[in-house]
């Protein structure tokens, strides 16, 4: 027989007198934590049915290990303590909790449970999400406020210097971007008779001022990233005849043009590698190109597409000499059809209009006259650097395209005159 004064859950017939939850909706359903948060059912009494919490005042939520002995009735006023008074209050959340706890026992307690404790390590997480982050770029991004930084003086003449109205101890120009931007602040006065909206209103022109200051700043830093002023004074045209760099295409220099603005957020070198990478990726996918033509005509291995090259080029030799009165029609109709016949070939779009000139009259197709330029390049590279090599030509190339291809490579510079 159940004991009198004790409440047992009806489902697993614990005893429930420290705590239990009440079905507000089933008559006599008490039931303990544990079926409770399992969503226990029994007869009519369902798991969303509403629910009274029945505090015995003697139930703790940390167990009987937790100094203090705090009952669950004194952990949840605690918790309207902090509430209301908020963190620190600690002789008002006492009171409110209840005379017998003192300010420093609230304080310990709710430290070593609420913060130190898995209850803490568990809802605080170790970054605060909403904290303020610095997202400036340190290096030189166009908002950084390292950008305010003295660059050191131009190594220019005097005379370029009175050219430029160009001061360098100060590192200042006469006329600076937008010389107007010092009338924010030379009004400027602080007093003591000023309301709220007079001295936010002086704070707004002074963040003005930094920022005009800091595009100041940043514009003197990418004219000196890309040499605009060397550019400027017609300097920069010396350096470049001394620096031979390859040659760019009208393309490119569109393209060019139309990235401009991102020069701001790229230093000079950061951007030439871009469109060196991108020539790199136009070079590769034509290659691959005609790799998978390979492929697709049975080549699988490099020596063969030599021979693959010659007997192409004997076919399309018989294609050109029976189309030879279209050809002559089209060469006399000008530039246009001086190309027809290899303008839909593999790379020609990768020859410059001399070598374009040169292939057309010599009937070789873009793809093998770009082989044998390589071939030729570096055995003469090998040879200046003393080093033996194997003529590697293919067999295709009699003497009359040889001597061709090399003077037309000796007269464009690609290769010195002894060589030939």
């Amino acid at each position: 027989m159940a004991e009198l004064g004790k409440k047992y859950c009806v489902y697993c017939l614990a005893e429930v007198s420290p705590l239990r939850f009440r079905c507000t909706e089933c008559q006599d359903i008490e039931l303990c934590p544990e079926c409770f948060s399992a969503g226990a059912e029994i007869g009519h009494h369902r798991r969303y049915h509403g629910y009274q919490l029945v505090d015995g005042g003697r139930f703790t939520l940390w167990g009987p290990e937790a100094e203090g002995g705090w009952t669950s009735r004194e952990e949840q006023l605690l918790l309207d303590a902090i509430e209301q008074f908020g963190f620190g209050n600690w002789e008002d959340m006492a009171a409110h909790v209840g005379a017998s706890r003192t300010p420093q026992e609230v304080m310990e307690h709710y430290v070593s449970m609420y913060i130190h404790g898995n209850l803490g390590k568990a809802c605080i997480p170790d970054t605060i999400p909403n904290r303020v982050t610095d997202h400036t770029c340190p290096s030189g991004g166009p908002l950084s406020p390292s950008l305010t930084t003295p660059l050191p003086p131009l190594d220019i003449s005097v005379a370029e210097q009175q050219q430029l109205g160009y001061m360098p101890l100060r590192d200042d120009y006469e006329i600076e971007y937008d010389q107007d931007a010092e009338t924010l602040i030379s009004g400027l006065s602080v007093n003591y008779d000023d309301d709220d909206v007079e001295i936010e209103l002086k704070r707004a022109h002074v963040d003005m001022y930094v920022r005009k200051l800091k595009e100041r700043q940043r514009r003197k830093n990418i004219a000196r990233d890309y040499n605009l002023v060397p550019a400027f004074l017609g300097k920069d045209k010396k350096e470049k005849e001394k620096t031979a760099k390859r040659k760019i295409t009208k393309e490119e220099k569109e393209l060019r043009l139309k990235l401009r603005p991102l020069y701001q957020f790229m230093s000079c070198k950061e951007f030439d590698d871009l469109f060196e990478n991108m020539h790199k990726e136009k070079m590769l996918r034509a290659k691959i190109r005609e790799l998978q033509r390979y492929r697709r005509n049975g080549i699988t291995k490099m020596e063969e597409s030599a021979e693959y090259e010659a007997a192409r080029h004997k076919r399309e030799k018989r294609k050109e000499n029976k189309n030879s009165a279209g050809s002559k029609r089209g060469k006399e109709d000008g530039k246009d059809g001086e190309f027809a016949a290899i303008e839909h070939l593999p790379a020609f779009e990768l020859l410059s209009d001399r070598e374009k000139v040169l292939c057309s009259s010599l009937n070789l197709s873009p793809a093998r006259y770009l082989t044998v330029k390589t071939i030729i390049i570096k055995d003469h590279l090998q040879k200046r650097q003393g080093i033996p090599s194997k003529s590697r030509l293919p067999s295709y190339l009699d003497k009359v395209l040889k001597k061709r291809i090399l003077t037309f490579l000796t007269e464009s510079g690609w290769i010195s005159r002894d060589a030939s």
